[in-house]
């Protein structure tokens, strides 16, 4: 099966997400703010690498065998590209016969598998299902916000915690106090 050309590991950004290369940061659209040089249109580095993400996307539809149309993409595709990303990886994930698994910090090297860090592939699901709606996508659809991907995800993070010795734990909200509703006639 041909895959989308992605560079290799090295091409990945800070945020975690894989480049494809293409770095043009203009757009003529007038969502997006206006740079200093007369005018023009530059796109935030979320929407840039939402447009990136959506482009490596929709190179692995057409690469796929058979090629795929959006409106027939489903959740397990997308689980198809995210186990396919893997291979860009850069987070060491301990196996349960690992010396080191468990620990965050191994003393030694060891012959684990690099793969997608949890935290990488959940942003980059919330990038695709973003941009996947703003391309006309229903959100009733929505491939990304599939029950098996976010399963997916799930157990993506608990594994890699379990393996690292990090526990991901839900951040609670601040609840703002609630002020006394004011009586009539202040306010």
């Amino acid at each position: 099966m041909d895959w989308p050309e992605v560079e290799s590991a090295d091409s990945k950004n800070s945020s975690g997400s894989i480049n494809t290369g293409n770095t043009d940061t203009t757009n003529t659209s007038s969502s997006a703010g206006t740079s200093s040089s007369g005018g023009a249109s530059t796109l935030s580095r979320y929407e840039n690498q939402k447009r990136r993400d959506w482009d490596n996307f929709g190179q692995y539809l057409k690469n796929h065998r058979p090629p795929l149309s959006l409106s027939r993409c489903s959740g397990a595709h997308v689980l198809e590209f995210l186990r396919y990303l893997d291979q860009f990886g850069k987070t060491k994930v301990h196996t349960p016969i690992c010396p080191f698994y468990g620990h965050p910090s191994p003393p030694a090297p060891c012959p684990c598998p690099l793969r997608q860090a949890w935290g990488s592939l959940d942003a980059l699901i919330g990038r695709l299902r973003a941009a996947y709606e703003e391309n006309g996508g229903n959100p009733e659809t929505n491939p990304f916000g599939a029950r098996a991907v976010r399963l997916y995800l799930r157990e993506v993070r608990d594994l890699q915690s379990k393996a690292r010795g990090i526990s991901y734990e839900k951040k609670k909200r601040k609840r703002q106090p609630q002020q006394p509703p004011l009586p009539p006639g202040e306010g």
